[in-house]
């Protein structure tokens, strides 16, 4: 098991517990893969140039998300999903904002 992996599951795991005693609330959390930032983009039919203006992050850090050299989170992954789930009516939206 890589170390990277490892410490994700040991926090997940920690994390857990302290859900379990009360310390901490549960939350919601989206997680989205190299594939699936790729994926997200080609679907919505745009360069990284494009997307990464869309959503708001420089090309460097969407090149990093699709390489797995780093994950969305927070607002950028929620931002992700919506696309993810239409991503003709979600650019449509961002673009009247």
């Amino acid at each position: 098991m890589k170390k990277r992996m490892f410490e994700e599951l040991a926090g997940s795991v920690r994390e857990a517990g302290a859900i379990l005693r009360g310390e901490r609330k549960l939350s919601r959390r989206t997680v989205i893969g190299p594939a699936g930032v790729r994926d997200i983009r080609e679907r919505a039919s745009l360069s990284q140039s494009a997307f990464a203006q869309l959503i708001g992050v420089s090309v460097k850090t969407l090149q990093n998300w699709e390489q797995d050299r780093r994950r969305p989170t927070g607002a950028p992954a929620t931002l992700l999903s919506i696309i993810e789930h239409d991503p003709v009516l979600a650019v449509r939206a961002i673009h009247r904002v």
